[in-house]
């Protein structure tokens, strides 16, 4: 009997609907190939009635008291707790990335962050502030934005729009997100799981589609209040020019650089630089994208680099022993072979890997890769590769390191590895990135701690994590009471 593929419908006011348009993007499986299901790609018109429906429910969540958006959360993580191993199968399947390894740990993350956001929310007080006249009393007060609009990518298609959806919220808004097309199973997933833990008609509406029309007209819409984006530059830099004076919180690209001193505990430093190189087949914001090396403990650290990529299992998703799966999409793959072409031409020299696995059902899988000799002109060092390659420079003290890591456009995380307290803080200082882990590499983040970029870099505008997205997506109010009145106290 012939398998019938599954076609989805978009979410708008609390029921799933046909889109108006008339287009279909086929999911496939980055790692087998297979069709996995279609969906509705978006048209601007879907948009409207997303941010119809958000609109009208907006007096629903700002009404709504915090100890009730509270266990709205709870409830929410409950269901997805529920569907945990559904959900990380899809999200594998999707993605790409290995189910046992990543799939059911971004599952697990994420519902950490629904309740994180459930506590959080019922302990988030506000000011009271001193005034200079006597019969003044100020109060500041936390309300909503209004209608956010929420715009997220593939590579984390379940953890990264949680960090939006779970605190907007908390915060009191409505909400008209799109996922990438490339993931939106992850995103129907959590739909599905909010539908049945009882969130109001409207409060949060799923539209399917591409940049061009769907991120396009939401980030432009006059009904949508704020955006929220996690993305690329490039795509930051759209979104930002269509959005105006909208307020924008939005986590872009990184460069990741690990440091690695002369002083450095060797073992380690390989160990989680290893892991910052090809965890998620290297396609994640604060990958370690360059690795910085004293040139005293290159040729220790290159063995021990060498040595690690042996451990990666490059393999199916589905495979239990995988531990490493494809890359996600044709475009990123092209990039990782047009960065290691240049490299190439310009005198790199690729120790093992260096392009496209065979003998997969796909050309998405990349073999792990180890190259030296990258100099500061290559587009390894440039941009952001977003592929399982761990590319290693030379400098020969402190001050090239940090001046070699702020040469960049981008600044969002670096590591260093010391074992000098004195050199740590002195580099964390001097280093011009959002955050910087010592004796940890780039990739290294707590959910409740703040993330994003250096002000003077691409790397976004704003904080994510814990509190810090809450207090993004909301607003402070001032409040100010004449307690005596024309006559004085009565």
């Amino acid at each position: 009997m012939e398998n019938t593929i599954q076609k989805h419908q978009q979410y708008i006011n609390g029921k799933w609907v046909d889109s108006t348009g008339s287009d279909w993007w086929t999911v496939k499986s980055p790692a087998t190939g297979d069709v996995l299901a279609e969906v509705p790609l978006g048209s601007a018109e879907d948009v409207d009635r997303a941010v119809e429906a958000a609109q009208k429910a907006r007096r629903v969540m700002a009404d709504m008291n915090v100890f009730d958006r509270s266990k709205l959360l709870m409830a929410i993580a409950d269901e997805i707790e529920k569907a945990r191993e559904e959900i990380a199968h899809d999200l594998a399947q999707e993605q790409g990335k290995p189910y046992q390894a990543e799939a059911l740990g971004e599952i697990d993350a994420g519902i950490a962050m629904w309740r994180d956001a459930a506590e959080i929310i019922k302990h988030l007080g506000s000011e009271v502030l001193p005034s200079t006249d006597s019969a003044k009393r100020i109060h500041t007060i936390r309300q909503p934005m209004g209608v956010y609009g929420v715009i997220t990518p593939w590579n984390f298609p379940f953890t990264i729009p949680t960090e939006y959806l779970c605190a907007g919220l908390a915060a009191g808004n409505t909400i008209v997100w799109k996922p990438s097309e490339f993931t939106p199973l992850s995103a129907i997933h959590m739909l599905h799981c909010c539908e049945r833990a009882g969130l109001p008609p409207g409060v949060l509406n799923l539209v399917i589609g591409d940049g061009q029309t769907v991120g396009h007209a939401i980030s432009s819409h006059d009904g949508i209040t704020a955006i929220g984006l996690t993305g690329s530059a490039d795509t930051g830099d759209k979104v930002a020019r269509a959005a105006g004076a909208k307020p924008m919180l939005l986590e872009l690209g990184g460069n990741g650089p690990t440091i690695i001193m002369d002083d450095a505990d060797l073992e380690l430093a390989i160990q989680r630089t290893a892991y910052g190189c090809f965890a998620n087949a290297g396609q994640i914001c604060d990958s370690t994208e360059r690795i910085l090396v004293h040139e005293k403990v290159h040729t220790q650290v290159i063995e021990g680099l060498l040595r690690a990529s042996e451990n990666v299992q490059l393999g199916l998703s589905l495979d239990p022993k995988t531990t490493m799966g494809p890359l996600n999409n044709q475009h990123t793959a092209k990039k990782v072979d047009r960065h290691l072409s240049d490299a190439r031409a310009k005198g790199a020299e690729i120790l093992v890997g260096g392009g496209r696995a065979e003998s997969f059902p796909t050309d998405l899988f990349y073999q792990p890769t180890i190259i030296d000799r990258v100099s500061p002109d290559m587009l390894l060092n440039r941009e952001e590769t977003f592929g399982p390659v761990a590319p290693v420079l030379t400098f020969s003290d402190m001050e090239e390191a940090i001046a070699m890591t702020n040469d960049n456009d981008f600044g969002l995380v670096a590591g260093v590895f010391t074992q000098s307290m004195e050199r740590a803080y002195y580099m964390a200082e001097q280093i011009e990135t959002g955050i910087v882990n010592i004796n940890e590499v780039c990739t290294y983040w707590q959910p409740h701690t703040p993330f994003g970029g250096f002000s003077t870099r691409r790397s976004g505008v704003g904080r994510l994590g814990g509190k810090y997205t809450i207090e993004e997506m909301s607003q402070i109010k001032t409040l100010v009471f004449d307690v005596h009145g024309r006559n004085g106290p009565r």
